[in-house]
């Protein structure tokens, strides 16, 4: 059984998705005190996190900040609000997806079981690729022999980018690999996940290497043998 934990200030919404997981063999531990969402998480280890963005004493985005310091668990972000500048912002802070307020429970349902296949596709389990090496069953890419601190959006992405080089790929074709949804309307967090890539593996960010940016097109990975292509 799957076990999932619900960070949110509405109890009823607490209670009501608890039973109705239950037919779907997820397991789901609530609270809504964000406070003790580290707590929580040490105590029942959970496969999966489902939090709210709009909370007393601590927003959903300081929570998901929080427990990105320490954990790799994957994080679907809720929010009343729906704003796309709030799943920017959520995506920016390592959530791995976002559902908009009111939801129909079947959506979270659907969103969990892809989240958590995502997670767990072993694909191809080891290849290297110029400094880089791939382990899809542990879901790890090392640089130089050092393991990547990457969330699951940042792997899906680097691993896309890593298994074709050369090649050009399109926003949308990037978001329809990693989320399979309307690309346009989360076409800006795929430059924020390419700049938090950009952070964790080129020495000069600003004069990428290794994720070049082909203007007006997209993005690629080029290796070093490579000739260099406008950054």
């Amino acid at each position: 059984m799957l076990k999932a934990l619900l960070i949110d200030d509405d109890a009823k919404l607490a209670s009501l998705l608890g039973n109705y997981l239950t037919k779907f063999e997820i397991e789901l531990n609530t609270t809504t005190e964000p406070t003790l969402a580290l707590e929580l998480i040490a105590e029942h280890e959970p496969d999966l996190i489902i939090l709210d963005v709009m909370m007393p004493k601590m927003n959903g985005f300081e929570v998901c900040s929080g427990i990105r310091k320490k954990y790799k668990i994957p994080i679907i972000m809720l929010s009343a609000r729906g704003e796309s500048f709030d799943r920017v912002k959520g995506l920016d802070l390592g959530a791995d997806d976002y559902i908009a307020k009111p939801f129909e429970p079947r959506e979270l349902v659907a969103r969990i079981h892809s989240l958590i296949r995502r997670v767990n596709d072993e694909g191809e389990h080891q290849y290297q690729q110029d400094i880089f090496e791939v382990n899809a069953i542990r879901r790890e890419i090392s640089m130089d022999g050092q393991i990547l601190s990457l969330t699951n959006m940042e792997f899906e992405l680097l691993e896309l980018l890593l298994a074709s080089p050369g090649t050009l790929f399109s926003r949308d074709e990037i978001l329809k690999h990693l989320r399979g949804i309307e690309a346009k309307i989360f076409s800006r967090s795929i430059d924020i996940l390419i700049s938090r890539l950009r952070q964790k593996i080129e020495a000069n960010p600003k004069e990428p290497r290794f994720i070049k940016t082909i203007w007006g097109k997209g993005y690629m990975f080029l290796p070093r043998n490579k000739p260099t292509l406008e950054s």
